[in-house]
C-alpha cells in the first residue's frame, strides 16, 4: 500500500514539473540556480555572482582576442556609403539623417539608427578608421553578453558555450570587422534587449516593460530591418514555454508587427525608389531557392571553410535535383523534430524554426537588390545562426550529461573539451578578419573564391593603381573584362568599366589610339567614358569629332546637365561663342549650381 501511495505522489509531481523542454533543459541544474515559478532565477549566491563574472570575462577575452586584427583595419568599399555622406560629417547632419534620408546618396535604406551612430563616431575621432572598429567589436561583445544572459534566464544547458560559440565564429567577422556591418551588430543588440524586456513584461505585467520591449524593437528596425522576424520569435517562445499559443500571446504581438511592417514598408519603398529589382521565380523556385540557402548557411556554419564576401549565385531551377534534395530534408528535418518533441522536448524543433524565420527575410521569398549578386552572405545569418549554435551547444551539453557513469568531475573534464572547438574558431576568426584590412588584400580573397564576382576584378585593379601597380592592374581588368563577356547575356556595364579601365592605363603610358578604341568601345554603358573620350578629342583639338558625339548624347539625355555645359565650351573652342553662351545657359538652367559652368559663360561674354 506504501509502495502505490509513492507511486501515486511521483506520478503527481511528475504532471506538475515544468514543460518540455523547459524541465529536460533544467532538470540535471544544481537547485541553486533553477528558475523559480515565476521564471526568474533566485538571487545569485556570491560565489554564484563572482563565477558569472568570470565566465562574461571569458566572453569579453574570446571576443578581444579573437578580433584583433580589427585593430589595423581601415575602410573597405560600401564604407564609403557613410564615409562620403556629407549629413554624417556636418554638425547638423543629425537633422537630415532622420528627416531627409535622400541626403544619404549611397544608402537606399532608412536606418537613421545606423547612421546616427556613425554621425556621433565622426564627432568623436573623425574617419579614423580604429575608432570605428573598436565600436564594432565592443558592440559584438554586448550582442554577446546579452545572448548569454537571455540563454540563463531561458535555463537552456550549455548557454555559456552557445554564447561563446557565438562569440568566436568566423561567420560574423563580415558583420563585427567590416564597419558598414555595424547595422547587424546594432539590430542584433535591440533584438535581444526587446525579448529580455518582454519576458520580464510576462513575469511582473508592467506595462513599461511592454512598451521599453516595443521601444526597443523600432530601435532595431531602425538600424536595419531584418529584425521584423520578432515577434514571431515572440510567440515560438510562448510556444517553446507551453506547448501552445493563446488569443493572449497573439494579441501582445500584434503592436510588434504592425511597427514592424510599418517601419519596412517605409523602408522598402525608399529603396525601390533608388532601385527596382524583380527576378520573377516561380513559387516553386523560391521554396527550392529558400531551402538550399537554409542548408548553405547550416553547412557553413558546422563547417566554415572558404568563407567569401561574395559567394557563387547558383541557377535556380526545378530541375536541380540538389535543391529538391534540401527541400525534402528541410520538411523531413521539421517533421521529425516536431513529432520527437515529446521525446527530446520543444527546444530543438524551436531552435531550427528560430534559424529559418529570422533568416527567412533573405531566403528570396522576396526581391531584393543583392540577389543579383548572391543568394547568400555571411552577414544574414549573424542573428539567426545563434538559433543553431545554441541547439548545438544544448545537444552536446546533454549529451555529455548522459553518458553512462559521468560524475561531476569527468562531466568538468569533458567540458574542458569545448576549449578546442573555441579556439579552432577563434583562429579561424582570426584569419576571416584579415581580409579587412585593406582594399587589396578584400577584393584578392573575393576574386580568389568568386572569380566572376560582379566587379570585384575592376575594383581590385583600381586598388593597384593607386598602389603604382600598372602591370598587375591591367591584368585585372582584363580579367573583369572576360568575366564580363562570358556573362548571358553579356553585363555591359561590367565591361564598359573594364573598358574604361583599360584606357586609363593606355592614357598613362602615352597610347592615346589605345585608349581612343576603349573608350568608344564603352560610351554607351559608361558615361565616364563619354565624358573621358570627349576631353581626349578636345586636347587633341578634334573639336568636330567631340561636338558631334555630343550633339548625339543630348537627342537622347536632353536633360543632363553636364552634357549641355561641356558642348558649350567644345563650341567656344570651334570659335562659335553664341550658341557656346546658349549651351551653358541650358545646362545652368537645369542645375544652377555647376560653378564651372559659370565660370566658363563668364569668359564667354568676355569674347561678345
Amino acid at each position: 500500500m506504501a509502495s502505490k501511495n509513492r507511486k501515486a505522489r511521483n506520478k503527481s509531481k511528475r504532471k506538475q514539473a515544468t514543460p518540455q523542454p523547459v524541465a529536460a533543459y533544467s532538470a540535471q541544474r544544481p537547485a541553486a540556480q533553477r528558475e523559480t515559478a515565476g521564471g526568474r532565477p533566485p538571487p545569485s549566491a556570491p560565489p554564484a555572482r563572482a563565477f558569472a563574472a568570470l565566465a562574461a570575462l571569458a566572453l569579453c577575452l574570446l571576443v578581444a582576442v579573437s578580433y584583433f586584427p580589427a585593430t589595423y583595419a581601415g575602410f573597405i568599399w560600401d564604407d564609403l556609403a557613410f564615409t562620403s555622406a556629407k549629413p554624417v560629417q556636418d554638425l547638423s547632419g543629425l537633422w537630415r539623417i532622420w528627416f531627409a534620408p535622400g541626403s544619404l546618396d549611397k544608402e537606399g535604406h532608412y536606418w537613421p539608427v545606423l547612421y546616427s551612430i556613425f554621425w556621433l563616431e565622426h564627432k568623436l575621432w573623425g574617419f579614423h578608421p580604429l575608432g570605428y572598429h573598436l565600436t564594432s567589436v565592443l558592440l559584438h561583445i554586448g550582442v554577446t553578453l546579452l545572448l548569454w544572459h537571455l540563454l540563463r534566464r531561458m535555463a537552456v544547458p550549455g548557454a555559456w558555450f552557445a554564447a561563446a560559440l557565438f562569440a568566436v565564429h568566423p561567420l560574423h567577422a563580415e558583420s563585427v570587422v567590416w564597419v558598414i556591418g555595424r547595422k547587424d551588430l546594432l539590430a542584433s543588440a535591440f533584438y535581444l534587449a526587446a525579448v529580455l524586456a518582454y519576458i520580464r513584461f510576462t513575469e511582473e505585467r508592467r506595462r513599461g516593460h511592454y512598451l521599453g520591449a516595443l521601444g526597443l524593437f523600432m530601435l532595431g528596425l531602425l538600424s536595419k530591418s531584418i529584425v521584423i522576424t520578432l515577434p514571431a520569435a515572440l510567440l515560438l517562445w510562448h510556444w517553446w514555454r507551453r506547448g501552445r499559443i493563446t488569443a493572449a500571446d497573439l494579441a501582445r504581438a500584434l503592436p510588434f508587427l504592425l511597427v514592424g511592417l510599418t517601419v519596412t514598408v517605409f523602408d522598402w519603398l525608399s529603396y525601390k525608389d533608388l532601385e527596382s529589382i524583380a527576378f520573377h521565380y516561380s513559387p516553386a523556385e523560391r521554396a527550392l531557392l529558400a531551402a538550399q540557402s537554409l542548408w548553405f548557411y547550416i553547412a557553413k556554419l558546422v563547417w566554415p571553410a572558404d568563407l567569401a564576401v561574395i559567394y557563387p549565385r547558383w541557377e535556380v531551377s526545378t530541375g536541380n535535383l540538389l535543391a529538391w534534395a534540401c527541400l525534402t530534408a528541410t520538411a523531413a528535418a521539421l517533421a521529425a523534430l516536431y513529432m520527437l518533441r515529446r521525446r527530446i522536448g520543444r527546444g530543438p524543433l524551436a531552435a531550427v524554426l528560430f534559424f529559418a524565420v529570422t533568416l527567412s527575410p533573405t531566403l528570396g521569398f522576396v526581391d531584393y537588390g543583392y540577389m543579383q549578386f548572391s543568394f547568400v552572405a555571411d552577414r544574414y545569418q549573424y542573428l539567426a545562426g545563434a538559433g543553431f549554435l545554441i541547439l548545438t551547444a544544448a545537444a552536446a551539453v546533454r549529451g555529455v550529461r548522459a553518458l553512462p557513469g559521468i560524475s561531476g568531475k569527468l562531466e568538468t573534464r569533458a567540458s574542458a573539451l569545448a576549449v578546442v572547438p573555441l579556439l579552432i574558431l577563434g583562429a579561424l576568426t582570426w584569419q576571416q578578419a584579415n581580409i579587412y584590412r585593406d582594399e587589396g588584400a578584400f577584393f584578392t580573397h573575393i576574386t580568389t573564391l568568386n572569380p566572376h564576382a560582379r566587379l570585384a576584378h575592376y575594383n581590385l585593379a583600381r586598388e593597384y593603381m593607386r598602389q603604382g601597380r600598372i602591370e598587375d592592374a591591367e591584368a585585372a581588368f582584363r580579367d573583369e573584362y572576360r568575366f564580363a563577356l562570358e556573362q548571358k547575356p553579356v553585363d555591359q556595364k561590367r565591361l564598359g568599366l573594364a573598358h574604361l579601365g583599360l584606357a586609363t592605363i593606355a592614357e598613362q603610358r602615352g597610347q592615346p589610339e589605345e585608349a581612343e578604341t576603349h573608350y568608344r568601345n564603352s560610351i554607351h554603358s559608361s558615361e565616364d567614358s563619354f565624358h573621358r573620350l570627349t576631353a581626349l578629342l578636345n586636347r587633341q583639338q578634334r573639336y568636330r569629332e567631340a561636338l558631334a558625339l555630343y550633339e548625339t548624347f543630348i537627342r537622347s539625355n536632353p536633360g543632363n546637365a553636364k552634357l549641355h555645359a561641356d558642348m558649350g565650351v567644345t563650341l567656344f573652342k570651334l570659335n562659335r561663342p553664341e550658341e557656346a553662351l546658349h549651351s551653358i545657359d541650358r545646362a545652368l538652367q537645369i542645375n544652377p549650381n555647376l560653378k564651372e559652368a559659370r565660370a566658363n559663360r563668364e569668359e564667354v561674354l568676355k569674347s561678345l
